[in-house]
């Protein structure tokens, strides 16, 4: 099967068109379990290609096209924010089209996508990513009101304050004093895990160096602490213009490079950041 590897801020993809790939009849073509189990084998860092996840690119009959996304454990994950840019990318790279803007079929809903630079190796793309929910039946995360903002949660026996936003995927977002020396490996599981989030969730840990600059550590679902996440910084951005007045454009440093979010209150969020190829091949597994 060919497959394309891909990163967006060093958060890495293995890309394949759905359509087309040799086996597509035997691991894909609707069958949930068989790509998923395929994403396992090729996410495996060591007896596979590697990478974060599973993107794969399929026929739609409401938008262009329509993204599969499996999280390298396996799970579905609704949305991903640096995966699309990545699959965008894929998508001119491969001559599968020649138009720069796009709607992509997603669980999270329907992406819009725009290349704005395109010079082969890497490319810079905007992601319109929709509203924030807030809702706790929408995140989803047990809790009473209309939202959870600087909330107190009992994680791993001490006390942590969550702003829960979605963007299509939960998000759990905690600011701290600095984000380096965090412990992510040990509080980040029991976030993901906590019982008040029945489908897992995202963990975010933010660090605010200014009205326009915030730095970002991410603990992803079904993967773990990861270099960067598209949608992790969409989160990040909007809850701390909620509760820690940033402003309506900001730039996210991640472990992996910079994002950039703008959200303006009650429209969408809209994401911009860079996708890169990093090789080709085929696998065999």
């Amino acid at each position: 099967m060919r497959f394309h590897k891909l990163h967006g801020a060093s958060n890495d993809f293995v890309v394949v068109d759905g359509r087309v790939a040799a086996d597509a009849a035997a691991a894909g073509g609707g069958d949930e379990a068989r790509w998923a189990t395929l994403a396992v084998a090729l996410c495996d860092r060591r007896r596979g290609v590697g990478a974060d996840g599973l993107l794969v690119l399929e026929d739609s009959t409401a938008q262009d096209f329509r993204m599969r996304y499996h999280n390298a454990d396996g799970s579905t994950a609704e949305m991903c924010g640096n995966g699309i840019r990545c699959l965008a990318k894929f998508a001119l790279d491969t001559g599968v089209t020649d138009q720069r803007a796009l709607r992509w079929e997603t669980l999270a809903g329907p992406i819009a996508t725009e290349v704005l630079a395109h010079d082969g190796a890497s490319a810079l793309v905007r992601v319109d990513m929709g509203p924030p929910r807030f809702a706790p039946a929408d995140i989803p995360v047990e809790a009473e009101g209309s939202d959870v903002r600087e909330t107190p949660f009992d994680v791993a026996g001490e006390a942590i304050t969550l702003t829960c936003v979605s963007m299509g995927n939960p998000h759990a977002v905690t600011f701290v004093d600095s984000v380096d020396g965090y412990e992510l490996a040990r509080i980040g599981p029991a976030v993901e895990r906590h019982a008040r989030f029945p489908e897992r969730t995202n963990f975010e840990v933010v660090e605010v160096l200014g009205p326009a600059h915030l730095r970002m550590r991410v603990w992803e679902r079904g993967v773990g602490e990861t270099m960067a996440c598209g949608t992790g910084a969409c989160a990040v951005a909007v809850a701390a213009r909620l509760v820690r007045d940033a402003g309506p454009e900001v730039d996210v440093d991640v472990p992996g490079g910079r994002l950039h979010v703008g959200w303006d209150e009650g429209g969408p969020v809209m994401l911009t950041g860079p996708a890169e190829t990093a090789f080709t091949g085929d696998f065999a597994g």
